[in-house]
């Protein structure tokens, strides 16, 4: 069985409404949320073998936080421009491409893609996610490239607490 961590980015802003939407970054409550998640998955000994990422500032900026507390390098974090520009499908690639050797993962993304993700993998009605919002996913299949439509099952769905 592979493991998939589904994490939405934390809140972002427009600090500059001249600012490409790529280039977004995180508000102090998304740093403050990257923060509190990610220290909920360190204490329950959560440490991926893989952490990939949309290139957009507002996920990076995410998931460098999670690395940080998760004890990984920010340099082995993946970055793939198909999460930020690209549909069910193309996250579907992205996780059918990954090494097999790879048991758990962590994928930081964008809604509505990341929540429409989460209920293709679950073939189930999910609800939107909320910023930095995570889903555990297990899929029942030995090698990633076997990830299909409705091979996954939501083990939980955690999300920051409200201010």
């Amino acid at each position: 069985m592979k493991i998939l961590y589904l994490v939405r980015h934390a809140k972002a802003g427009w600090h500059d409404h001249s600012q490409a939407d790529f280039d977004r970054t995180l508000t102090n409550r998304g740093h403050r949320q990257s923060e509190e998640m990610s220290e909920r998955l360190r204490k329950k000994g959560v440490k991926p073998d893989r952490l990939v990422s949309s290139p957009a500032q507002r996920a990076l900026e995410t998931a460098e936080i999670f690395a940080d507390r998760l004890g990984i390098e920010r340099e082995e974090i993946a970055q793939r421009i198909e999460i930020y520009d690209g549909g069910i499908d193309k996250l579907a690639a992205v996780v059918r491409s990954l090494a097999d050797n790879e048991e758990t993962v962590m994928l930081f993304g964008h809604n509505p893609t990341i929540s429409h993700f989460v209920q293709w993998l679950t073939a189930k009605p999910a609800e939107a996610m909320e910023t930095c919002g995570i889903a555990k996913i297990e899929l029942a299949c030995k090698l990633w490239r076997d990830t299909a439509e409705g091979s996954g099952t939501l083990a939980w769905y955690k999300f920051p607490e409200k201010a």
